[in-house]
């Protein structure tokens, strides 16, 4: 460990006296492009919203301070896995500063759980996934006729331990506790050659699905008008005079779930360092001053490119999340977008999300499936739901499936 500090003292996380109180992780190490980012996917990923940072850096050193509260009074955290976490993305290389390739990717396994179907089971097994730090990067469901259900989720450990038997009976054993008397096997391998794909979409579904303009699409800003009107409208200010090395910028707008992730994604992305920024969360506004750098560590001059930035940032903080239904002969195919990091990264929780939608509306998922696309030289994450119909709601109706939009959409942003 470089300057004498030991991986312990890299990542401090401070816990509120209750629940419902603030709690404050500190991160002190040497920095890399897009750790800000990094330290956000993980956060986010463990079902924390942050209300507050301070992130501040020399190119060499960097002291980050984020508040943060569970996002509902249902989220179970482990504050220990999620300090592991934090300290597994801490540079801890005792060489001169440089940029670090992304690290070795963790091995994934694929968990094969067969059960009798219900409402809510796709859910319920996301969610108890996300209790055990098991992060989902692919997921094929299928229902037979008799009414079961073929669950193969590929799954990454982030504590590095589904190598153990233990660590796999306590994941199956945790399952069958959760889906008590509908589980009926649960098995965990090493996936040989795992590879992420999708299958094809038709050409004028993917055409609409990733088209920058979203002609006809339920994009996710889409809530009630008053707050679309209020998203439509960020500001971003540029200044380039208050300080002689970096580059202002100040964002203000209505706050979603993700934002700051989706900000710090295209800082990341568009290879920007954050020199130091800070921000907050008041009455749902969110106000945020980020003094940044090019790569090289010289501010932005350029106008073009200053341009091209404010653009992007727009582009990610209006339209980061598409949603749109699709028919399939007779069946409805729910389809969820997003862009995912040049790193390879997904956005956290989307799944999660969407499941659980579905669940609060009594909608059965028939079949799902995670995969990627590449288009507009991005790839995306695309999920995709086959859902059955029911009593309660007639998915040919199209104001029934507006309706259905806008409660996956509310979910994912927050609201």
């Amino acid at each position: 460990m470089s300057m004498g500090m030991d991986s312990e003292d890299l990542v401090k996380i401070e816990n509120g006296k209750s629940p419902t109180e603030l709690s404050v992780i500190t991160v002190n190490c040497q920095d890399k492009l897009g750790l800000a980012c990094d330290l956000c996917r993980i956060i986010l990923n463990f079902g924390l919203l942050i209300t507050k940072g301070d992130l501040s850096t020399d190119g060499r050193w960097c002291f980050v301070v984020f508040w943060v509260v569970p996002r509902s009074s249902s989220t179970f955290v482990q504050w220990t896995n999620l300090k592991n976490r934090l300290i597994s993305v801490c540079p801890t290389y005792p060489i001169p500063f440089i940029d670090l390739v992304d690290p070795v990717k963790s091995k994934v396994y694929l968990l094969k759980l067969f059960s009798l179907d219900r409402n809510g089971l796709l859910h319920d097994v996301t969610r108890v996934l996300r209790n055990l730090d098991l992060s989902i990067h692919r997921v094929k469901v299928s229902t037979t006729p008799d009414g079961r259900v073929i669950d193969l989720f590929y799954i990454t450990d982030g504590m590095e331990l589904l190598h153990t038997r233990k660590r796999q009976d306590d994941t199956c054993e945790m399952l069958h506790a959760t889906l008590g008397d509908s589980s009926i096997s649960c098995e965990i391998q090493l996936a040989e050659d795992f590879q992420q794909w999708c299958s094809s979409l038709p050409a004028c579904v993917f055409e609409e699905l990733f088209s920058p303009e979203l002609p006809n699409i339920k994009d996710c800003s889409q809530g009630s008008n008053t707050e679309l009107e209020k998203l439509k409208s960020p500001s971003i200010t540029v200044d380039n005079k208050l300080s002689p090395s970096h580059t202002l910028l100040q964002i203000h707008c209505l706050d979603q779930r993700g934002l700051l992730y989706d900000i710090l994604r295209t800082m990341k992305d568009c290879n920007m360092r954050i020199a130091h920024g800070r921000f907050s969360l008041q009455k749902r506004r969110f106000a945020g001053d980020f003094f940044i750098v090019k790569r090289d560590g010289k501010k932005i001059v350029d106008p073009e490119k200053l341009s091209a930035l404010c653009s992007q940032l727009r582009q990610e903080m209006l339209h980061s999340l598409r949603v749109m239904f699709v028919n399939r002969g007779p069946d409805n195919e729910l389809l969820v977008a997003n862009p995912a990091e040049l790193c390879g990264e997904g956005r956290p929780l989307v799944f999660y999300d969407v499941t659980r939608a579905l669940k609060v509306l009594g909608i059965c998922i028939f079949s799902a499936e995670i995969g990627r696309h590449t288009a507009s030289g991005r790839e995306w994450e695309v999920y995709r739901f086959l859902l059955d119909e029911n009593t309660n709601f007639t998915l040919s109706n199209a104001r029934t499936k507006d309706y259905t939009v806008d409660i996956i959409s509310r979910t994912l942003m927050g609201w």
